[in-house]
């Protein structure tokens, strides 16, 4: 049996809020595997399991750029070690001009964006000068460009929750409650297929087990995994979400009753990986601006 170790106890107590000695029981019985052992907890603990899990620590902003037909998009996230530099004037235009840059030059990645023109210097060498300036260091840490296949409109909250939403047809009004929708309720997939089948199957299990301790007959196991999986997928998924605006349809029967279809979405929020690891996003943000500072 696999050794459970006082670190293996507190990364999952930091994925999951639960009880150390709850943890350790469900390391034991999962021989030390970190996704079975969440899993067991989900099942005991429901979901109060996993609410730790999107808890992650940065400061910055997310800035939007949209060209003037609304053909062509950006959305990039830019880090400071505080809250107060990224309320800082000179900070936010950084920002909104190296959003433009990503539209306008198409920079490859972070490293092929530090390089792109801003005048007669580089962003890289802005980045520096900034930094300089205020006494704090700061980082480009992702962004996306975003070409349209109808067309783009797009919502920021509070600097931290940025979104492009791509709808084809209907009006600005519908695209802007779309984009908006996004950034209030987070879905994790514009529908179905883009859910992990794996994720889908971890719901299902979790259903069956839960329902199975409370006493359910085996016969009706498969019929309430089926309703948890279609209420799963009617919390992360943009189409089959409530309307923020009006909760008796959902975002696809909106859009659909204006004849229009989402082509796509991106969301930003700060501090959050577009793949969500194990190692905490402050660790990650220390470790690029230690690199940036070495350059």
């Amino acid at each position: 049996m696999a050794a459970i170790t006082a670190a293996m106890v507190k990364e999952l107590r930091v994925k999951t809020d639960a009880p150390m000695m709850e943890c350790k029981k469900a390391l034991t019985e999962a021989a030390g595997d970190m996704a079975k052992a969440e899993e067991i907890l989900r099942v005991k603990l429901g979901n109060k399991a996993t609410k730790a899990a999107a808890r992650i620590a940065a400061e910055g902003v997310v800035a939007v750029y949209l060209s003037d037909d609304r053909k062509l998009g950006a959305i990039l996230e830019v880090n400071s070690e505080t809250d107060f530099v990224a309320k800082n004037p000179e900070f936010k235009q950084m920002a909104a001009d190296a959003v433009r840059i990503v539209a306008e030059q198409n920079p490859a990645d972070i490293a092929a964006l530090g390089a792109c023109k801003i005048g007669e210097t580089t962003l890289e060498e802005v980045r520096k000068a900034l930094v300089g300036k205020i006494g704090e260091n700061m980082t480009f840490r992702r962004f996306a460009r975003v070409e349209a296949k109808g067309t783009l409109n797009s919502y920021i909250h509070g600097s931290k929750i940025g979104v492009i939403a791509d709808v084809i047809g209907g009006t600005d009004e519908l695209s802007h409650d779309v984009a908006m929708h996004i950034a209030a309720s987070k879905p994790k997939a514009l529908d179905e297929t883009g859910v992990d089948p794996a994720q889908i199957e971890s719901e299902r299990r979790i259903a069956i087990e839960k329902a199975r301790e409370a006493g359910k007959p085996e016969a009706m196991l498969e019929r309430i995994a089926d309703g948890t999986v279609k209420k799963f997928l009617k919390e992360v998924t943009l189409v089959n979400q409530p309307f923020v605006k009006d909760d008796k349809k959902s975002v696809g029967e909106l859009v659909k009753a204006a004849g229009a279809q989402i082509a796509g979405y991106t969301l930003f929020i700060v501090g959050e990986g577009l793949e969500k690891r194990n190692d905490d996003f402050a660790a990650e943000v220390a470790a690029q601006m230690a690199a940036a500072q070495q350059k």
